[in-house]
């Protein structure tokens, strides 16, 4: 399995770590003054949401360090000095 590309990896870690989280606080804070419906579901759904993206996330990086790491091992068996 491919790890994800820089630019897709870079959105969904802004996604997941500022916006997502940010729409949650705002959210109860702001149902709390106004009585939107939801208060305790729509963050508990972003939650969930963040902590899928943080797993995708996780295993991206997994999978690009692993890679990483056997190209900074891959050395050529017969090195003529």
């Amino acid at each position: 399995m491919p790890s994800l590309p820089n630019k897709v990896y870079d959105w969904m870690k802004y996604i997941c770590v500022i916006v997502l989280p940010s729409i949650g606080t705002a959210y109860v804070g702001i149902s709390k003054y106004i009585d939107i419906p939801y208060a305790d579901a729509v963050p508990g759904i972003i939650s969930v949401i963040c902590t899928f993206l943080g797993a995708i996330l996780c295993v991206s990086t997994a999978q690009y360090n692993l890679a990483q790491a056997k190209e900074f091992t891959d050395f050529p068996e017969n090195i003529e000095e």
